[in-house]
């Protein structure tokens, strides 16, 4: 009965079959099934109770298990199988692959309930070009799905219905809408909670549906002929497993979540001193400085490759770096792959064959925009080694940390070669590998230094190398900003959490302070905030008017008062690969009027947060998620759970809202991340009546070390509550790692939305004074290192 239920299951979302392919035989080699067909074979390994690989092989072609992709070992638990007269069924705990042997078909099913299927499977295409791909996988979709992923793109949230290029490309100065962008994924992720991985890297297209005929394509040139399905019993548990195969990103430095200073850009030591000194002087908190290509060349043409300091207007860089890092300030240079002809390192770059080359094995040339040039193979060990000494040697002058542009790369002609083969085939993961041999060349050579590595191009799982990547060359307009939520929550989906905006956009002389206002509101709640742009109107908040600058210095302080919660968010990004972004169909994945929605989004777990990306808004309205009340960050006032409302906005902040029960962490504003210390810090508790118990953390390090929390060098705070009619407990306690030194730490316990209701406060087991401020309730608590803490409200 079973097996006709299943049968039924997956023919019911099965809408055609591949007429030609015939099954012949099976077998099971290592807990892995290979299925033999008329036209080749199938290899399917499994690497989890929800995650299983297919692989199809046409007869006469070589097996290629190279995936650039996938990190994660093969399961180990064993795979089922089971076989009927015209089935096999090969199954877990969780996900199962279903072959029916005639008409030949292959589903995938996650606890009995049916995700997705072949359709026609791989098909190799006559007639075929560039702009239609050789070959192809289909597979059937349901009609009610929702689908995300392939990157990052400005379409929408709900991408179905578009035919969209797996190239990445630059797209200057885009606004609300951008097809092909800087960072193509071939992943696909659906609103019935699972995801297919194409584990390929040519170049190629994802058809989402665009005949509306219920069919996913994936298209390509040439290479594996792999996929990935990927269950999940949440948004979340799905993020977290499709992280867990393609790794998850380092833990960022502490800085990293700090205020940059940014333009395109600095053409003088004189220029990043005298910059630096006026954010110290006008004590305006801040982190790091970028330099742009000004730093190797006085002209934006023809220098390019040169790699090195301009003497002339960088005199003494090794002092300037000593004297940024004493101030607490790192330093980040722009770095490209492209070595232009007359450039100071053109000849040794030919010399020592570290190029791509033409079909003769020649240094490959051609021109674009800055030069003429040739591509650093960094597929090449030659290539690897030469283009790391570049790093290490600047990096032993000082410098904290790296920007890597044009990685797509932005021009790379078809007749080009690599190491790892023809131009198309390496294009969308040139930038991926660029950021894999930072990685690697710190790991080897500065094992103490958490790398900084900002790139906008890459490819599936470029996060396990710490690429932080941004949306390109925004325009500097309200239409740039309104795409900017959307692409950073889609990426954030797809592992690459620190997507971020250059900060009152970059492109363009469009000159409104109302603009980079709510622009730079919004950064405090995106994961990297760097203000940047072309010098015709300066990010950077020091150089704007008075008003002007007095109001983004509120919104940059809020930023560093945040740095527990943010690290803290950080912190379960790379434990869980959870995104620091992320849509409210996380929050209720059944509620299909969110499906598409990117107006408001979570920032973790614990704020409800509204852009506000036109101009001249006085009120907006907003949805306030089902699952707690909602409290204004700013003001107190309570939303109820499940409502829809209009809200007044205020010119000063952004809507954001606080979940009903949670925790949030926060310190005093500081000058840089030098003088973070959590001796002192406030916890914020949002009492809420609807919320009877929650939970929350506080995760704390060096902040500077690699895998701090996997060599035991951390505490984690652990915060609880339990409300009745009569009692509020709260509990805090800590968890210390055996290669960590707590101390103890002075807490101020600020419970919100309940100062009129509260009679006595005990902490653990005594009387205490307390004080009211407003309806906040404020309780000094000393957290003794080893020493658990119970507070008892008395209502």
């Amino acid at each position: 009965m079973k097996k006709i239920v299943l049968f039924l299951l997956i023919s019911s979302f099965s809408f055609a079959q591949n007429a030609n392919r015939k099954f012949e035989s099976y077998k099971v080699v290592q807990n892995n099934l290979e299925i033999k067909t008329s036209d080749g074979q199938y290899f399917i390994k499994p690497y989890s109770d929800k995650i299983v690989e297919t692989t199809f092989l046409p007869t006469s072609e070589k097996l290629n298990s190279n995936s650039h992709a996938v990190v994660l070992a093969p399961a180990k638990s064993v795979f089922k199988i089971k076989q009927s007269q015209n089935e096999l069924v090969f199954s877990s705990n969780g996900i199962t692959v279903s072959v029916v042997k005639s008409p030949f078909q292959i589903s995938y099913l996650y606890k009995k309930k049916p995700l997705i299927s072949e359709k026609n499977g791989y098909v190799q295409r006559e007639n075929a070009s560039k702009e239609q791909p050789k070959e192809t996988f289909e597979f059937n979709l349901e009609a009610t799905e929702a689908l995300y992923g392939a990157g990052a793109r400005a379409l929408g949230m709900n991408r179905r219905g578009n035919r969209l290029e797996l190239y990445n490309q630059a797209d200057y100065g885009y606004g609300t809408h951008s097809k092909k962008m800087n960072f193509s994924i071939p992943l696909v992720m659906s609103s019935k909670i699972y995801a297919v991985h194409f584990d390929n890297g040519a170049i190629g297209y994802l058809d989402l549906d665009s005949k509306k005929n219920n069919t996913l394509v994936y298209e390509t040139i040439s290479g594996r002929k792999t996929y990935q399905v990927i269950a999940g019993d949440s948004w979340a548990d799905l993020t977290s497993n499709y992280t867990s195969l393609t790794g998850r990103q380092p833990l960022v430095p502490r800085w990293a979540l700090g205020n940059f200073s940014s333009r395109f850009g600095y053409h003088s030591q004189e220029e990043v001193t005298k910059t630096i000194d006026k954010y110290i002087k006008d004590e305006i908190p801040v982190d790091a400085i970028i330099l742009d290509l000004y730093w190797f060349g006085k002209t934006v043409q023809g220098t390019m490759g040169n790699l090195d300091w301009d003497k002339d207007n960088f005199s003494d860089p090794k002092k300037m770096i000593t004297d940024l890092n004493g101030k607490g300030v790192k330093t980040i240079l722009i770095t490209e792959p492209f070595i232009l002809t007359t450039s100071s390192k053109w000849q040794e770059a030919v010399d020592k064959k570290v190029l791509a080359t033409d079909q003769a094995g020649n240094p490959f040339k051609y021109d674009f925009y800055f030069g003429n040039t040739g591509l650093v193979d960094v597929f090449k060990p030659e290539g690897k080694t030469w283009f790391w000494n570049i790093y290490k040697n600047l990096i032993n002058q000082g410098v904290g940390g790296w920007w890597g542009d044009l990685g797509e790369p932005e021009v790379f002609p078809s007749a080009a070669f690599t190491a790892q083969g023809p131009a198309d085939e390496v294009h969308n993961i040139y930038g991926h590998n660029w950021a894999k041999m930072i990685r690697d060349g710190y790991t080897t050579d500065f094992p103490r230094v958490r790398p900084f590595i900002l790139m906008r191009a890459g490819y599936s799982g470029s996060q396990h190398y710490g690429m932080i990547p941004w949306s390109g060359d925004v325009s500097r307009s309200w239409e740039g900003l309104q795409s900017q939520p959307e692409i950073a929550l889609q990426m954030g989906m797809q592992g690459m959490a620190y997507m971020h905006s250059d900060l009152g956009g970059f492109a363009g002389d469009y000159f409104d302070n109302e603009l980079y206002i709510r622009w730079l509101q919004y950064g405090v709640f995106q994961p990297v905030y760097r203000p940047h742009a072309q010098e015709d109107v300066p990010s950077e908040p020091v150089y704007k008017d008075i008003v002007t600058k007095a109001k983004v210095k509120k919104q940059i302080e809020l930023r560093y008062q945040m740095l527990p919660y943010n690290y803290t968010l950080a912190f379960e990004n790379n434990n869980k690969g959870l995104p620091l972004m992320r849509p409210l169909f996380f929050e209720e994945p059944t509620n299909e009027k969110l499906l598409n929605s990117c107006d408001s989004y979570l920032w973790g777990n614990d704020f409800l947060v509204t852009p506000i990306t036109k101009s001249g808004v006085i009120n907006t309205t907003i949805y306030f998620p089902k699952s707690n009340n909602w409290y204004d960050f700013y003001t107190g006032e309570k939303h109820q759970a499940g409502v829809t409302e209009t809200i007044a906005v205020s010119a000063d902040n952004i809507p954001v809202f606080v979940r009903g029960g949670a925790f949030i962490p926060m310190i005093k504003t500081i000058q840089n991340t030098t003088k973070y210390s959590l001796a002192n810090f406030d916890l914020h508790f949002y009492y809420d009546e609807k919320t009877t118990s929650s939970t929350g953390k506080l995760y704390n390090d060096d902040g500077i070390t690699p895998n701090d929390f996997e060599k035991e060098a951390y505490e984690i705070l652990n915060f609880s509550s339990n409300v009745t009619a009569k009692v509020i407990t709260v509990k805090i306690n800590t968890k210390v790692g055996k290669s960590f030194t707590s101390t103890d730490k002075n807490i101020t316990l600020l419970v919100h939305n309940i100062a009129e209701k509260s009679s006595k406060v005990i902490v653990n087991g005594v009387n205490v004074d307390f004080k009211t401020n407003g309806n906040i309730l404020e309780i000094p608590i000393v957290l003794k290192k080893g020493i658990d803490n119970e507070i008892k409200i008395q209502l």
